[in-house]
Formats: structure tokens, sequence, C-alpha cells
């Protein structure tokens, strides 16, 4: 019995089987130097943008500040000045007692820090102490100032205005930003003449007005001699 010879034909072990080919390509791929440098390119930029957004957004942010300071003027974070045909309304923080002199924000002031004894109500001929007129402001007075040359009639114009009702003090002030200026406590208000119908309008409604610290207090007994 004869020995069987295998078939020439017979399969054995296919040479480059699936299981030995390489993917041509797939998650390993290499990443090349050229993408490499596009990516740091894009990190770049990104970073470049964000350094942009942030300055834009710090100066915005000084902005608002200093337009803030502008608008304030002082640390009361009132405004600087007041002006003609507008009612300026300050911030007024301190109602203490001085015998010192006291450096105002404003001239003149509209309140603050003040002398002890107040300034009597009524009119002067002479300047009077800014830090008793402050007093006078706390009980409620509106204090008219003018400019020491301003015209003799207007002048005798604000007088009146002091004899015809209490709670009102009038002194010339030298340096005074405008011929004439109304001040009452924390609110001023410039004007051309003493003759401007705003300016009894401005007595009229500030004159022991809702922004006096203590209304009703006397205006008299204090220091002065109006004339």
């Amino acid at each position: 019995m004869s020995k069987r010879t295998p078939g020439r034909g017979a399969a054995g072990p296919a040479k480059g089987t699936a299981g030995s080919a390489r993917p041509a390509s797939g998650p390993g791929k290499r990443v090349t130097g050229s993408a490499r440098k596009a990516a740091a390119r894009r990190r770049r930029e990104r970073r470049r943008r964000m350094t942009i957004a942030g300055v834009v957004a710090l100066v915005v942010v000084l902005g608002a500040v200093l337009t803030g300071i502008l608008v304030s003027g002082n640390k009361n974070g009132s405004p600087a000045t007041a002006g003609y045909d507008r009612v300026t309304t300050f911030t007024v923080s301190s109602r203490t007692h001085t015998t010192s002199p006291v450096s105002y924000p404003q001239t003149p002031p509209v309140g603050g820090p003040h002398n002890p004894v107040w300034q009597n109500c009524g009119y002067f001929g002479q300047p009077v102490r800014t830090e008793n007129a402050v007093h006078s402001m706390e009980h409620g007075a509106v204090w008219i100032t003018y400019q020491p040359n301003l015209p003799k009639d207007q002048v005798e114009a604000l007088a009146a205005i002091a004899h015809r009702q209490t709670y009102v003090l009038v002194s010339p002030y030298p340096g005074l930003p405008a011929p004439v200026v109304a001040s009452a406590w924390g609110v001023q208000e410039w004007f051309h003449t003493a003759s401007d119908p705003k300016l009894s309008q401005f007595v009229a409604k500030y004159r022991q007005g809702p922004q006096t610290p203590e209304p009703g207090a006397a205006c008299t007994g204090g220091t002065g001699t109006p004339r």
C-alpha cells in the first residue's frame, strides 16, 4: 500500500496576510513639522487676540474711572464747579466744627467743616469769614456772594433780598468765578447779574430748603453785624 504524497497545490500559510499589513493611515499617523508649526502659529494668534482683548477691556475700565474722576472733581464724588443757568448739586460728607481755616473744593463753598459760630444773616459790605458763613448754610441760609466790583445798583438789589427775608446772607467775595453766586448747603448756581429772575427762584427753593442739615437753627445771635 503506497503512501499518498501531498498534492502540490496543498494550501500553506499565505504570505503577506492581513495581520502583517501596516495600515496606510489612522490615529497613529505621524504629525509633520509643518503641521506642528501651523498649530504653534494658531496658539500664538489666540494668545495675541486674548492679550488685545485684555488691553481693550483695561482701557475701557480706566476710561470709565477717569471719566468718573473728571465728573466728580473731588473726593466726595461731586462736580468740580457749578455754572450758569443750572443748579449744581454737590455731595457734602462732613459737618464737623473746627476753629482752623478750611480749604474748600468749591468757590465759594457749599458746605463742609466749619467754625462753631455761625455768621449772622443779612447784608455785609465787606467779606465775611468763609467758615462762619458755611455754618449759616448748615442752618438753612442761602449765601449770596458777589464780585467786589459789581455795580452799585446791583449790590443794592442783592442787599434788598437780604433785608426782605430771614436766612439770607449777602457779602462780597474776592476771586468769585461769576458776578453773582448763590449757594446753599450742597447746591450752587452762578448768575451774570443780580437782576436774573432765577436768583429769586434759587432763594425761594433753597432757603430753609429740604437740603438743610439743621432747618430752623438760628441765623442770628452768632458773629457779625449786618447793615
